[in-house]
C-alpha cells in the first residue's frame, strides 16, 4: 500500500519527525487533498516555544495555510462552502479555525463565530494518533471528511492561482477582518493613515490589505531592515521606522508623528505579536483614534500600561481573533483581483519536505531571516 509522509512534533523544543502512514480509505464525504504549499505561520513558532496557552494534543503535525489540490473525494463531497463545485484537480485551502454551526455563538452572534465553543482546529487541535493521521499542513497530504468532523469548511481557488498564492489566503484574511472590524465600529474609514506595528508576514498582508481596504497612508513599524523592511516598502508603506535603529519608544512614537503629521495617525494596528507594542502604538494615534490588536494570538505576558491614556486619548481599542467561515472568501478574492500588483511570492522562502528542511524553515522564522518560511512537499505544484 502507499505510505503518506506526515511531519509531527512531540512537544515544544522537539524537532521535527517525518513519519509513513498508509494511504486513508476515501468514505463518501471525505476527500484527499495533496499539498502544494503550507506557511510557517507565527503561531507555529509560539506552539514550537511553549507558548501555547490551552493543552495541545502531542504529537501532532504543525501547519494550517493550505494552498493544495484534490486528489481524491469521495461521491458525496461536490461543493465547498460557498457552494463552488469541487472535484478531482480543484484547487483549495482549508482554515485552521473552521466553527460547528451549532454552538451558541455560532447560532446567535456569527459575525463572532470565531469564537465557536466546538470549532475544528486543523494543524492544532487533532493529533497524530487520530486516523488518519493527516490533520495538519506540514504533510504531503491532508485528510478533510465532512461525515467525521461536520464543521469543516473547504474553499476553491481560482483554477489559475498558485497554489503558494492560496497559502496566503488564511493569514491574509486575518487581516482583512482586523480591518473591517474598525470600519464597523467607526475606526477606519476611507484615507486614513495608517500604522502596522510589525513586519513579519502579518505586518506585511497588513500593509497590503490597508492599501486595498482605502487606506491613504501607511506606515511599518519593525525591523530587520532585510529582509522584512525593504519588503514592507515593496508592497506600498509610504515609509518604514527600524526598531533596531531607532531604539527607544519614545523616538519610535516621536518619528511615526513626524511622518504622519504632529496628532498622529487615524488607526494604528499590532501585527507584532510582542505585547510592549499596545502602550507604544496608543502613543502613535491621534486622540479619538483606533488601535487595533491583532498580534497577540498567543500569551506573550503582560507588560505594565497606565489605561488612563486609553481613557484621555478618548480612542477605540479593539480586538480582533482569526476570522469567520464568511471571511475567507474575502481574502480569496484579494489575492486574486491584486495578484500582479503587490509582489506576493517575494514573501515566501521556499523549503523541501524533509526533517532537515522543515527545521531550517522553522529556524530560519524564529531567527527573522525570512518573512515567510513556507514548506513545499510537492514544488511542481506550488507555482
Amino acid at each position: 500500500m502507499e505510505q503518506i509522509r506526515v511531519c509531527t512534533y512531540d512537544g515544544p523544543g522537539a524537532q521535527p519527525i517525518i513519519r509513513n502512514v498508509p494511504w486513508p480509505k476515501i468514505p463518501r464525504k471525505a476527500a484527499l487533498i495533496k499539498v502544494g504549499a503550507c506557511g510557517v505561520c507565527g503561531t507555529d513558532l509560539h506552539i514550537l516555544k511553549g507558548h501555547w496557552p490551552r493543552q495541545l494534543p502531542w504529537p501532532f503535525t504543525l501547519g494550517h495555510e493550505i494552498g493544495g489540490v484534490l486528489v481524491e473525494v469521495g461521491s458525496e463531497f461536490k461543493e465547498d462552502f460557498m457552494s463552488k463545485p469541487l472535484g478531482v484537480g480543484s484547487k483549495v485551502m482549508i482554515p485552521p479555525l473552521m466553527p460547528c454551526g451549532h454552538c451558541y455563538y455560532c447560532i446567535h452572534y456569527p459575525e463572532s463565530a470565531n469564537k465557536c465553543l466546538t470549532p475544528v482546529y486543523y494543524g492544532r487541535y487533532l493529533g497524530f494518533d487520530k486516523a488518519p493521521h493527516l490533520w495538519g499542513g506540514w504533510a504531503e497530504y491532508v485528510y478533510v471528511d465532512l461525515e467525521m468532523l461536520p464543521g469543516t469548511k473547504i474553499y476553491k481557488l481560482p483554477d489559475d492561482m498558485s497554489l503558494r498564492l492560496g497559502a496566503l489566503s488564511e493569514p491574509l484574511t486575518s487581516c482583512i477582518r482586523a480591518f473591517n472590524r474598525a470600519s464597523r465600529a467607526g475606526g477606519f474609514t476611507w484615507g486614513d493613515s495608517v500604522v502596522i506595528q510589525g513586519s513579519g508576514p502579518i505586518g506585511i498582508l497588513a500593509v497590503a490589505a490597508a492599501q486595498e481596504m482605502g487606506a491613504g497612508r501607511v506606515i511599518c513599524v519593525g525591523a530587520p531592515e532585510t529582509p522584512r523592511l525593504k519588503l514592507a516598502r515593496k508592497f506600498g508603506a509610504e515609509a518604514t521606522v527600524n526598531i533596531e535603529e531607532v531604539t527607544t519608544p519614545e523616538a519610535r512614537i516621536k518619528k511615526v508623528r513626524d511622518i504622519v503629521g504632529g496628532f498622529g495617525a487615524d488607526l494604528v494596528m499590532d501585527c507584532s505579536g510582542h505585547p510592549s507594542a499596545g502602550p507604544e502604538g496608543i502613543e502613535m494615534l491621534r486622540d479619538g483614534g483606533t488601535y487595533v490588536e491583532m498580534g497577540q494570538f498567543t500569551d506573550a505576558g503582560s507588560i505594565e500600561t497606565s489605561w488612563h491614556r486609553i481613557c484621555t486619548k478618548d480612542v477605540n481599542v479593539l480586538g480582533s481573533w482569526g476570522f469567520t467561515g464568511n471571511d475567507l472568501p474575502l481574502g480569496v478574492d484579494m489575492l486574486y483581483r491584486a495578484r500582479d500588483k503587490y509582489p506576493w511570492l517575494e514573501m515566501q522562502t521556499l523549503y523541501p519536505f524533509s526533517e532537515e528542511g522543515i527545521g531550517r524553515a522553522v529556524a530560519d522564522a524564529m531567527a527573522m531571516k525570512t518573512v515567510k518560511s513556507t514548506i513545499v512537499p510537492w514544488p511542481e505544484l506550488a507555482g
